[in-house]
């Protein structure tokens, strides 16, 4: 059996009541959603130390990373309190008499009493009923920030969670947010690595008390919604050979030096392993020196097939 790894952890905010969160987590979005495939990982990731676990409604995940942590408790391999169970209130659902029902059926497909982070998964809502991504602009509808931030403030009063966040919000959004909210967003997650570094809302995070969780740090290689900029940049290839490592571990490493947590997915054992061996070295300036070359070119657009500027205009800020 593989060597069990210590993942280092995060405090959210007080507003969480200063709960803990592993820096790195595995995702669960996958094209195929082979469900079998979902829980075989889950329980190698158990074994090898992973804790922190990333779904969403849209995956379509929810019900094998339940099965997969059912099985994994009953096993003995680890206890409910040890896991953080992460996952998202899509657009369809993003409406502020709907946030509580549906985070009680994501509860019963993962086949658990409370989550400890939601997240909004976008600031978006679209027509009920349509689970789909990306969907078309007509079933776009007004989205009530405060409306439905209020229904998720209920979530974690109600005890159905642990904390709250959200998920693809800009600065501006955040600024919004915080200046009606009763409960701050303990987490943002959004697309982080080295080909998208995300300076301007990492530090406007930092400055409010919010942790950024980098989905897609390696790029969201071979999934539809993903690029190669980041496995094939020939920068990272060159400190990854200097260094003795992968491509895959210098960019989380990268990662997790910014003091943000990291979310992947990947369901090979091998690559599962070799992603967790980035916490007993750092990178150099040389290497930093070539990273802060690597160009800038974020791909996460939003959720619809037309334009929709979700991003306020930093988007496009690559500096």
């Amino acid at each position: 059996m593989s060597e069990i790894t210590k993942i280092p952890e995060v405090v959210l905010s007080s507003s969480s009541g200063h709960r803990r969160m592993p820096m790195i987590g595995l995702g669960t979005a996958s094209d195929s959603r082979d469900e079998s495939a979902t829980k075989t990982a889950v329980i190698e990731a158990i074994k090898l130390g992973y804790r922190h676990f990333d779904t969403a409604t849209l995956y379509g995940s929810e019900q094998a990373l339940g099965e997969a942590m059912a099985e994994a408790i009953q096993l003995g391999l680890v206890s409910r309190e040890e896991l953080f169970i992460t996952t998202k209130l899509w657009c369809s659902d993003s409406h502020p008499h709907l946030v509580v029902s549906t985070l009680k059926k994501s509860l019963g497909a993962l086949q658990l009493e409370y989550l400890d982070l939601y997240l909004v998964h976008f600031p978006v809502s679209a027509k009920p009923g349509k689970l789909e991504f990306p969907f078309d602009e007509e079933d776009l509808m007004p989205f009530d920030l405060k409306g439905v931030w209020t229904a998720m403030e209920e979530c974690q009063n109600l005890g159905l969670t642990k904390s709250i966040g959200v998920s693809n919000f800009s600065s501006k959004k955040l600024q919004n947010l915080l200046s009606f909210a009763s409960i701050s967003p303990s987490v943002n997650q959004v697309e982080m690595n080295p080909a998208w570094k995300q300076k301007k809302l990492t530090e406007f995070c930092k400055e409010n008390g919010i942790i950024i969780t980098a989905y897609s740090p390696l790029g969201a290689t071979g999934a539809s919604w993903g690029t190669n900029d980041v496995v094939n940049n020939e920068l990272l290839k060159q400190v990854a050979n200097a260094r003795g490592k992968t491509v895959a571990q210098v960019s989380l490493r990268w990662v997790y030096e910014q003091g943000v947590t990291l979310v992947f997915k990947s369901y090979n054992k091998q690559r599962l392993e070799q992603n967790l061996q980035i916490f007993d070295w750092s990178l150099t300036e040389d290497d930093y020196k070539k990273i802060n070359q690597v160009n800038q070119r974020p791909w996460n657009k939003g959720p619809t097939k037309t334009p929709l500027d979700i991003w306020d205009g930093e988007y496009n800020i690559y500096e």
